[in-house]
């Protein structure tokens, strides 16, 4: 029977990347989105992947879009935190709002997802969580405490979960990416980048979404049966962790 796969925020940049490639290794493959229903029309267009539309930060609402994703196309045997957000400022101009809005979709989202597919998991004896968390919550940004804090947190949410799911047959894993070339990074001066941004990474380059991807479609194998609890770091050399 084909594994079923939801990715979040997997309409566009480094979560469109991540479903394509799982629908290609062989997963049906869902993808939930925010806010683009163009963006989300044009996707599935392209890829016959099939969009869902929910905020991630809602708890109830997560619990009803995954069951439909189920009621659709079956239980969720791999499930791929990739939703995130930014709402940077400096700490001294950083508003709660700023703040909350981050830590909600970013972490509490984690939450939101993870815990109404746990269940049926650990009924059946396998599952995937591969969260995609950041550089910056490695090794803090500034600009970015709500958003470091929340990619933080995903790590520490996994590492707790890996603990867990073990004996269940259920991996917990999360990607780090460094500067990828999204939209959203490509829309950065031309200057920044090429005087700034690129020179911090020691291969001169930014990563693809195809590369995080990659990380992913291994994660959720069963050949990644051993791995869980880890943190794989995709930048370049920019940054090294321990953990």
């Amino acid at each position: 029977m084909t594994r079923v796969a939801l990715v979040t925020g997997g309409t566009r940049g480094i979560g469109a990347a991540i479903a394509k490639a799982l629908k290609e290794a062989g997963y049906q493959v869902a993808a939930s989105y925010a806010g683009n229903e163009e963006k989300a029309a044009a996707f599935t267009t392209e890829t016959g992947i099939k969009t869902y539309k929910w905020n991630v930060a809602d708890y109830d609402v997560c619990s009803n879009g995954i069951a439909q994703v189920e009621a659709d196309l079956g239980p969720i045997d791999i499930l791929v935190n990739n939703a995130g957000i930014t709402r940077d400022s400096m700490f001294h101009k950083m508003t709660p709002q700023h703040w909350n809005d981050v830590i909600s979709t970013n972490l509490n989202g984690v939450f939101n997802m993870t815990h109404p597919v746990w269940p049926g998991m650990r009924e059946r004896g396998f599952g995937r969580i591969i969260t995609i968390s950041s550089i910056n919550g490695q090794k803090g940004q500034a600009g970015q405490a709500n958003y470091s804090a929340s990619k933080a947190g995903d790590i520490g949410f996994t590492k707790a979960l890996a603990q867990e799911g073990a004996f269940k047959g259920i991996t917990a894993n999360v990607v780090c990416p460094g500067y990828i070339g999204t939209e959203m990074v490509r829309a950065i001066p031309e200057k920044i980048l090429n005087e700034k941004i690129i020179p911090q990474i020691p291969v001169g380059r930014l990563g693809e979404p195809e590369e995080i991807a990659r990380c992913v479609v291994f994660l959720a194998s069963d050949d990644s049966g051993f791995i869980t609890g880890s943190v794989i770091t995709a930048n370049g050399g920019q940054y090294f962790a321990n953990g």
